[in-house]
């Protein structure tokens, strides 16, 4: 699940990321964000008049955090690429992975999978650090969401936790980019990947993700979700045609070494 959930993101961002030309990445957050809540809120019917108070603040906290982390994402990816944003991004993972582990083995997964992320954005003339505090920004939008999305599991059954912030999260989108389509007249091209990017940006990955921190630990999901730069920077390169040097390649390497060794700890450990 957490596999497809991270191939499932960086595929639609990328057909997101191809609608930027027409509609512009505020654009393409509006639409997938309409899309995901329409599939979710289908999908998840939430009682919404049966919520109590110690429900419903996290669902409000994830409306709020979905919607800035798609768009500071998708910022990030316009101006730096996705390979490098979803790097970016993926230090919220990996703080929550440092922060709340205790084997010695995670941490050294963890720190190798970082210093693979510093040699991804070293600095370099032409470093765009507007785009860079984006990327930041939206990985401590990933990390909220990780701990809030596990919270909701366990306070909500089904899917009814992020269906409800996915439609609120709509919701915020709508004043916004009703204005910025208006200003940006739509293709149906623009709008056909903007709407898939919000099934496999935000439907997807938002119920495999559900599901996935009901069986692990928000640590052992930080640290597997190392694998998305990876499927990052080869989907960059596929669909986008963002290649990148031998260096990125190699840091790359540690982050999906990193990755597959705390994905087979455990099984070691349940064998022996």
């Amino acid at each position: 699940m957490m596999l497809g959930s991270g191939l499932s993101n960086q595929v639609g961002a990328a057909v997101g990321a191809l609608a930027f030309p027409v509609i512009g990445p505020v654009g393409v957050v509006a639409v997938r964000q309409w899309v995901a809540a329409v599939v979710l809120l289908a999908v998840g019917r939430p009682r919404l008049r049966s919520f109590s108070r110690a429900q419903w603040w996290p669902v409000l906290l994830l409306a709020l955090v979905f919607a800035t982390m798609n768009l500071s994402l998708y910022s990030a990816v316009d101006r730096l690429g996705l390979g490098l944003a979803v790097t970016l991004e993926f230090l919220g993972p990996l703080a929550v992975a440092l922060a709340s582990s205790r084997r010695r083995s995670d941490l050294a997964c963890a720190a190798t999978a970082a210093a693979g992320v510093l040699v991804l954005t070293r600095p370099q003339p032409t470093t765009d650090y507007p785009g860079i505090a984006l990327g930041l920004l939206a990985a401590a939008c990933w990390a909220s969401y990780i701990l809030l999305n596990r919270l909701i599991g366990r306070r909500l059954p089904g899917a009814e936790g992020p269906a409800a912030a996915a439609g609120l999260s709509g919701l915020l989108f709508v004043p916004v980019g009703v204005v910025v389509l208006l200003q940006h007249p739509p293709t149906v091209s623009a709008l056909a990947r903007a709407a898939a990017a919000g099934v496999l940006c935000s439907a997807v990955p938002f119920l495999a993700d559900l599901f996935a921190l009901r069986r692990v630990p928000a640590r052992f999901f930080g640290i597997f979700m190392s694998v998305n730069p990876v499927l990052a920077a080869v989907v960059g390169l596929v669909v986008l045609g963002q290649a990148l040097g031998w260096s990125s390649w190699c840091a790359i390497a540690a982050i999906a070494a990193a990755n597959t060794a705390s994905a087979l700890t455990p099984a070691r450990r349940a064998g022996s």
